[in-house]
């Protein structure tokens, strides 16, 4: 089969309040908002758009793995250990809810953080070989 699926365009995150979350997004992740109304925001930033949808309460994006932990839906990675603990670093000086860095027996850490309406993410201190090898050199150095 020639035709594959290339990459994610967009992934959706489900929020409480747009407006409240769009600004959480813009001031502490460096989303640029594209798009707003009363049922969803478009954001940009690492290298894909998220749309925040206006969501029923106490939903969120997260689910409860099989041994019964609350488990994320997406991973963000950072270029390094160094990246990874300084991006921590600026979480917490702006109030956002980060966990400790973990290792998790796979190469590089981990940690994990909340955004606004509960929605878990995590951060990984690697890049992604394909990732590196397109895109590294043209736009981040």
């Amino acid at each position: 089969m020639s035709e594959t699926l290339i990459r994610i365009g967009t992934t959706y995150i489900p929020v409480h309040n747009v407006e409240l979350s769009c600004e959480w997004y813009v001031n502490n992740l460096g989303a640029e908002c594209s798009y707003q109304d009363n049922d969803k925001a478009i954001l940009n930033f690492a290298n894909q758009s998220f749309f925040l949808v206006r969501s029923m309460n106490n939903q969120s994006a997260n689910f409860i793995d099989c041994y019964g932990e609350e488990h994320f839906s997406l991973t963000f990675e950072v270029d390094g250990l160094s990246a990874l603990e300084i991006i921590r670093n600026v979480f917490i000086d702006k109030g956002v809810t980060v966990g400790e860095v973990e290792n998790r027996g796979h190469a590089g850490r981990n940690f994990v953080f909340y955004d606004v309406d509960g929605n878990k993410f995590d951060v990984w201190s690697e890049l992604s070989p394909t990732f590196t090898e397109k895109f590294k050199e043209e736009k981040y150095e």
